[in-house]
């Protein structure tokens, strides 16, 4: 299985390290007017988490296959400010907030420019193949850390450097 390239890029702010995710608005995301529909604004956030995770070294399906474990979306909370449209060039902020032993807390925020459109705050949960609740093997709570200001962010996940 070869390794699927982030998209995004890792950034240091006063707040800690964020996940910077580009996104373009097309035909498809958007409604009969060219309003960008509202339900399209979680897949906005999924595709931004699920390129911080490759950014970080963690394989969503590796994960699956090799410790029986997956991430699900326990909770989430969006608020809609303003608008995207069609052809608009959007990025989708995310701040991991808080590290549980089973979950994870992050803000996604999403921009046009220097507008802020969408705020979320969602809780991620890692569950067995039961659905269960499961701890975070260590390796991916050191990788979760490694964001949240306790060390380093590894190199190898910084766009354009080889």
């Amino acid at each position: 299985m070869t390794e699927a390239r982030m998209l995004g890029r890792f950034d240091k702010s006063a707040e800690g390290t964020r996940h910077l995710f580009p996104l373009p608005v097309y035909w498809e995301d958007t409604d009969a007017g060219g309003i960008v529909y509202y339900a399209n604004y979680l897949k906005f956030t999924e595709r931004a988490r699920t390129d911080m995770l490759r950014g970080l070294g963690i394989n969503q399906q590796m994960m699956m296959e090799e410790e029986g474990a997956n991430f699900v979306v326990r909770a989430c909370e969006i608020e809609y400010l303003r608008p995207a449209k069609m052809e608009d060039e959007l990025e989708i902020v995310t701040r991991v907030t808080d590290l549980r032993g089973a979950s994870l807390r992050m803000a996604q925020n999403i921009y046009r420019g220097g507008d802020l459109l969408v705020e979320t705050r969602v809780r991620v949960a890692c569950l067995d193949a039961e659905g269960r609740p499961q701890r975070l093997s260590s390796a991916i709570n050191d990788k979760f850390n490694a964001i949240l200001g306790c060390s380093a962010v590894p190199n190898e996940t910084v766009v354009g450097e080889e």
